[in-house]
């Protein structure tokens, strides 16, 4: 089977809920990493085979393929096909798994993987809390007989992480904490300008709060009645787009293209959707048995900051050390504009693999429905 390599990446910045990038089209911020994209590598973009977008809550301004409208927004050949997908928070990164596939298969050279989404234009699970339809899961017969009648949401699924794991409301506070004090020190050190795209005078992530602290988080109200999990222990609300480039062997030769990293290794696993956000432990599991490789060998490890819960209890189940996981901070100091995390992650995490010159970076994302995506890339 053939090797798919990621040439580059770009981002937008992460703008606050409300802030710098709020009245941006979606289109508008998918079109400006896309042309930056297509600028940075020199492709032509007529030769790109497919265009591969996540987004969830495909409605209002991200609905009518989202994925097309950015492409074809940034004034690129309408020759060039899109499709927007919806694999919950890893949306982009199974876009970049799809992208893989397609070139490991040889049935595509060069595909563009990325996603997009303005959570303030469009709030998350817009598409479906309405007065006739609450939940997507109420109305369905089979899925109430196979797990009753219970409330199946992230946040509850979040406190009964919390309330398995024994942790605690001080623990999730202080990595909490932690991840704010990362992505602060990521900033000012300029470690994400090289991946940046400036878009309507922002220029720098809006999302860190380097002046939080733990007397602050501990004066929140939690999310749920009797529950510990707050605002501050949870993924910011941003908006935001990503976008990278996968390409073939043979590609890079025709194209004069430089690799940066090779896709080693794609799992995606299903596991509890009641516990919903758990998925990441086995399928972490699942994805180094089948690449032959240990927690050792892996050199840097992200996951999703969905809840603070979710990376202490998959930290404690796996191993995996804290000192070389989320270096430079994650969704709960820099946000998660769902769409686009996943790419966002990725192209961070390559980055902070060339700094450090190391080999493997292995990327997990818990996902609605218990579903989580795991890549593993190898610096090249």
């Amino acid at each position: 089977m053939a090797d798919a390599f990621i040439v580059d990446f770009v981002r937008t910045p992460l703008g606050r809920r409300g802030g710098g990038l709020a009245n941006i089209h979606p289109a508008d911020l998918g079109a400006a990493v896309l042309g930056a994209l297509v600028d940075r590598t020199g492709v032509d973009p007529a030769v790109v085979d497919d265009v591969v977008f996540g987004c969830l809550d495909p409605i209002g301004p991200q609905a009518a393929n989202v994925g097309r409208t950015s492409w074809l927004s940034a004034g690129l050949p309408e020759s060039v096909p899109a499709v927007t997908i919806d694999r919950q928070c890893g949306s982009s990164q199974q876009a970049v798994h799809f992208a893989a596939q397609a070139v490991m298969s040889g049935t595509a050279d060069l595909v563009i993987a990325g996603g997009v989404q303005s959570m303030s234009q469009v709030p998350i699970a817009a598409s479906w809390q309405t007065d006739t339809a609450p939940d997507p899961f109420s109305g369905s017969v089979g899925f109430r007989k196979r797990y009753g009648d219970q409330e199946i949401t992230q946040f509850r699924a979040a406190e009964l992480i919390a309330d398995r794991w024994g942790l605690t409301r001080a623990e999730l506070e202080q990595f909490a904490l932690l991840s704010h004090q990362r992505a602060a020190a990521a900033v000012d050190a300029g470690l994400f300008d090289a991946q940046i795209v400036p878009i309507d005078g922002l220029s720098r992530d809006e999302t860190p709060r380097p002046d939080t602290s733990l007397e602050k988080m501990a004066g929140l109200r939690t999310l749920t009645e009797g529950g510990m999990v707050t605002a501050a222990t949870s993924s910011q609300i941003a908006d935001g787009a990503s976008a990278m480039l996968v390409a073939s062997e043979a590609a890079l030769t025709r194209y004069g293209l430089t690799p940066r990293a090779r896709v080693h290794h794609m799992t995606v696993l299903g596991s509890d959707p009641v516990l919903m956000l758990t998925a990441p432990i086995p399928a972490t599991r699942q994805a180094l048995d089948r690449a032959g490789l240990s927690v050792d060998d892996i050199d840097l490890f992200e996951i999703n900051e969905a809840f603070a819960p979710v990376v202490l209890a998959w930290l404690r189940d796996t191993g995996i050390p804290l000192e070389r996981t989320n270096v430079n901070g994650g969704a709960i100091a820099l946000g998660h504009p769902l769409g686009a995390t996943g790419v966002r992650i990725m192209g961070d995490v390559l980055a902070e693999l060339e700094r450090r010159g190391g080999r493997y970076a292995l990327q997990t994302m818990c996902e609605g429905g218990g579903l989580a995506n795991v890549t593993i890339i190898e610096r090249v």
